[in-house]
Formats: C-alpha cells, structure tokens, sequence
C-alpha cells in the first residue's frame, strides 16, 4: 500500500511539472490560430488519453487536440474529405518523428494517404503545416493485393503486392522504370519497415486518371506502391523529397504504432513553439 502511495504521488508531481512546463508555450500557439471548439476524443485514439471537455484551462491534453483541431479547420481538411481522426493520427506521428530527428528540418511537409476511402476519390493530401496550405489533394493507387476499388489487406512482405501501412520518411530521388520516382523508408516496425527491400516508393502511373476510373470503375493498381497520376507526379515528388513525413491510413487494420505517442508529441510540439519564441 505504501508503495503504491508513493508512485501515485510520484506520477501526480510528473503531471503537474509537465503542465507547468508545457501550458506557457502550448498557449503562445494560439495567438496565431484561431481556436476550435474542443474535440471529443483523444487524437491518439486508443493510444492515447482520453480527454475531458472540464478543465479545459488545466489540461494540456486539451489545448493540444484543440490546437490539432484549429490546425485541421485553417487547411479545409474535413471540407476535403479526411476525416480529423485520420488527420490527427498523422500530425501525431508527424510531431513525434520531428522530436525523434527522423524528418529534415527545412520542410514541415504532411503527406496523408487514406485507404478508408475507395480509389474513385482523392485520397492523398500534401499539407504545408508552415502556411496551413493544402499543396495537393488527388487520386493515389493502391497494391495489386490489397484489393480491388477497395483496399483491404495489406503487408510488409516482399513480392506480397500489397500496400504497407504507417509512417515513412521520403528519401532521395531516382530514375527507375516508371522514371522520375522517390525511395521511401518505412519506419513502422512490422508493417513497413521492408519498404526499401520490396522497391515500395512513389511513381507516376497511367492507371492513375479519372479517365481510367471512368473506363474501368477503379483506378489501376500497382506492385504495393503509391502510385501518382502522371500530370501531378513531378509536382509532388520535388515538393515532399528529402525527408518528409507521409502516412498511410487504414481504419480497423490492425496497425499500431510508437509513432502515435501524444506525451512525445506534446514535447514535439513545445520544442516548436519555444524556438519559436526564442527566435522571434
């Protein structure tokens, strides 16, 4: 019993110094986006807290989704079809791979992928979180074996030809058989961490058009790659090379990730907002 007393008292000294320390700079984010009204849910999800609409003042849990929110609205994010979960999940993973020093620090690029939608629809967005702007927002296929119109099935294993959850980092570019494309390194062990090893990067491909929606009822699909349609492919891989974030979604697919820790995230985004108050 005393033991247990004493951790308890040690975890509730942890949360108050990490809201002392947090909440100053959690606040100074606000003078420059307008505030949403506050969320119902954690922006982990299941990985994450779950949030009270009391005390809003108090928890940096709560400025935090609220923060995300405010983000979300300024990019027309929901106006254009991604769904906050889907989008909180990725600025998440995003912020926490800034703190882990896996993305460069020159380019505050977002890429989301979500398969929750059919390939008919525009289902990859590039958002600058710099300027809040939507820089692409278009149609992206999905492996030979994840599915049909629908993507369903997914994996990490070479010659699967499937589509691979998760986080990655975009690397260098190269000239390979579909010509101008982009290495992408999976970082989510166990979902695509073999990225490299199975060729899984971004190309242009002519089955990615509404034209061929329109013949076929479905995009054409690929070897496990997120294929772009070929009028856009040089766009989006000149603005996202180099060390930017993109995330690929499935709701109810099993997929799980360190990369959706929100304590991580909420130091990621401190770190953010004291460099910026250093250097302004």
């Amino acid at each position: 019993m005393y033991q247990t007393s004493v951790i308890q008292r040690k975890r509730k000294m942890m949360r108050t110094r990490v809201t002392r320390r947090v909440l100053p700079f959690l606040a100074a984010l606000f003078l420059a986006t307008p505030i949403a009204m506050p969320v119902a849910k954690s922006v982990a999800g299941s990985t994450g807290y779950q949030m009270s609409t009391s005390g809003m003042a108090a928890s940096p849990t709560n400025v935090f989704d609220t923060k995300l929110r405010a983000t979300y609205n300024a990019l027309g994010a929901e106006q254009q079809g991604l769904k906050f979960e889907t989008f909180a999940k990725a600025i998440t993973g995003y912020l926490n791979l800034r703190e882990a020093g896996q993305l460069a620090n020159d380019k505050q690029l977002l890429t989301v992928v979500d398969f929750d939608l059919p390939s008919t629809e525009k289902r990859l967005w590039v958002f600058d979180l710099a300027t809040n702007e939507t820089k692409f927002h278009t149609l992206v296929a999905h492996g030979h074996n994840s599915g049909e119109n629908e993507a369903t099935n997914f994996s990490n294993t070479d010659q699967s030809n499937m589509s691979s959850l998760g986080f990655y980092a975009t690397s260098n570019e190269y000239q390979g058989k579909h010509g101008r494309s982009l290495r992408l390194e999976g970082l989510d062990e166990g979902f695509n961490t073999n990225a490299s090893a199975r060729s899984v990067v971004m190309h242009g491909a002519d089955y990615v058009s509404e034209a061929f929606i329109k013949q076929n009822g479905r995009l054409g699909r690929s070897l496990g790659c997120p294929a772009l349609p070929m009028d856009l492919k040089d766009e989006i891989i000149e603005a996202v090379n180099g060390g930017t974030c993109l995330f690929i979604n499935k709701s109810n697919a099993g997929y799980d990730s360190k990369y959706l820790n929100q304590e991580a995230a909420l130091t990621a985004l401190v770190s953010t907002a004291s460099a910026t108050a250093t250097h302004s």
